[in-house]
């Protein structure tokens, strides 16, 4: 735990932003690494170049994580490159996850960015929290 002058200040991973439903459109076995996201989804999520984040396959289940990258701005794309291309074919869906580590008083007010997307991977609506559906 980290320690201000003696005294202990507890630290708590939040959800920073979630790309809910993006279709994956190409994987690249033969590439470095990384998934490459368009660009304009990055600055809209806030998520950085070369930022860690978590992928989440709804199609197989895989969970996996990796860095983003830049790719070219309004393309759509997602690219899930390097070893990871095993673990997530062009059409399945996905789930984008980039965590922050906050203080305690930065917790209280944190909203994360989440972003939905069609099956064309264009933008359907943003929120910053999730809506519980009843049963």
């Amino acid at each position: 735990m980290l320690k201000v002058n003696s005294v202990p200040i507890m630290q708590v991973t939040m959800l920073k932003a979630k790309l809910h439903r993006a279709t994956v459109t190409r994987s690249e076995l033969g590439y470095e690494g990384s998934c490459a996201i368009d660009g304009t989804i990055l600055d809209l999520s806030g998520i950085r170049e070369y930022e860690q984040i978590q992928i989440y396959n709804i199609n197989n289940g895989e969970r996996f994580t990796t860095y983003a990258i830049r790719a070219e701005d309004g393309s759509g794309v997602f690219s899930v490159n390097g070893a990871a291309a095993r673990l997530a074919c062009p059409g399945d869906l996905i789930i984008v996850c980039a965590y922050a580590i906050l203080n305690a008083e930065e917790a209280k007010a944190h909203k994360p960015t989440l972003i939905y997307f069609t099956e064309q991977n264009k933008v359907s609506h943003t929120a910053s929290s999730i809506a519980v559906q009843a049963a």
